[in-house]
């Protein structure tokens, strides 16, 4: 035997036998069967038969607008929407709620953070249809009467606030910081924020604001 030869693996065998028996029923592999290969059928039939989709027990929703029911800042609030209109869409041209901002309009500023069942979301980014029956908090929500919430008493103490876009998202995202967390360190405030974005360039004083809030009160 020469040095350059060698028994080859009995799982090489095996794949020989199975590309060549692959290369021999090649020209017959069909659209179906690679279909069926990779479970595609029962989303390409859901997708063009909704009324099948709809005898299976699902929820057909448009594409037509239609009424839909949110519960935001404790609230009931009814909005006549299509399929693809946002949470941020729904409620600023419907129901006069515009303390989110639309700024980016593509989930990378954070100025139209609000808090959808306790967890930060980008507003422009989330479908009002895939939030109904979820507990959402907007910026309307934390002030009591004509008193701030402390988050926003304290960015207002500590002057970080310049154009103001970007202090709603600022504000959602801290005080769902501090109530996960009520005594941050500065690394776990900086990163809570680091979602949001402020073009003028506030940062210290407003990281200055979550930390001199402490669990809900001032410190």
């Amino acid at each position: 035997m020469s040095e350059h030869t060698r028994s080859r693996p009995a799982g090489e065998e095996i794949s020989s036998s199975a590309t060549a028996e692959a290369s021999a029923s090649g020209p017959n592999f069909s659209r179906r069967t690679f279909l069926k290969s990779v479970g595609v059928t029962p989303v390409v039939a859901a997708a063009i038969a909704p009324e099948a989709a709809e005898a299976q027990g699902a929820a057909i929703v448009g594409p037509d607008a239609a009424p839909l029911t949110l519960t935001i800042n404790g609230q009931k609030k009814t909005v006549t929407v299509e399929p693809r209109t946002t949470l941020l869409d729904a409620m600023r041209q419907q129901l006069d709620l515009t303390g989110a901002k639309r700024v980016c309009d593509r989930g990378s500023c954070g100025a139209c953070t609000v808090m959808i069942d306790k967890r930060t979301a980008y507003a422009c980014s989330v479908l009002a249809v895939d939030v109904e029956g979820a507990d959402i908090r907007t910026i309307e929500g934390l002030t009591q009467g004509t008193v701030l919430h402390p988050v926003q008493q304290a960015i207002f103490e500590k002057d970080g606030t310049m154009c103001g876009f970007c202090t709603p998202g600022f504000v959602m995202s801290t005080v769902a910081l501090l109530e996960k967390t009520p005594n941050p360190t500065a690394a776990q405030a900086k990163k809570a924020l680091d979602g949001n974005i402020c073009r003028c360039g506030t940062y210290v004083r407003l990281l200055e604001a979550a930390l001199s809030v402490k669990g809900g009160a001032r410190g």
